[in-house]
């Protein structure tokens, strides 16, 4: 068995919030890994929108809606099996809900992400943002 098959496959959810989108900094570092969007493993029989929608809700208080899946992939840092989840805000403020797993929750505009994640974002996600953030930003 290989490293993906004994794992469950972590969610992420991509929450925008007007011309933000929400970060998370983990307590423990995974790697590299310091500030990324919620996520958490996959349960049995959850899929990854509704693994993605039940992270938010545990880590950060915000009740968030699944748009549609944007992607997955293998993580190239952790070599974790990976989806990430299009996600909208139905209610709450983003908080530090799960002590033991944050330190910090930040809304980041599309400029300041790559001081948050120096060395990008998976793909379809940053083309996601670019989409959904700059329309926003276009709004104001």
């Amino acid at each position: 068995m290989t490293e993906t098959t004994t794992k469950p496959g972590i969610s992420a959810a991509i929450i925008t919030d007007g011309d933000r989108v929400l970060m998370v900094r983990r307590r423990v570092k995974e790697g590299e890994l310091s500030w990324q969007f919620p996520a958490g493993g996959i349960e049995d029989g959850e899929t990854p929108e509704e693994a993605a929608v039940r992270e938010t809700l545990e880590e950060t208080g915000v009740k968030a809606e699944a748009i549609r899946l944007i992607g997955q992939r293998v993580h190239p840092k952790t070599g974790r099996e990976m989806s990430y989840t299009a996600c909208r805000v139905i209610d709450g403020e983003a908080h530090v809900a799960d002590a033991d797993e944050l330190a910090a929750v930040a809304w980041v505009t599309l400029g300041e992400i790559p001081e948050y994640v120096p060395y990008g974002l998976f793909e379809p996600v940053q083309e996601y943002l670019d989409n959904t953030i700059a329309h926003a930003e276009e709004a104001h």
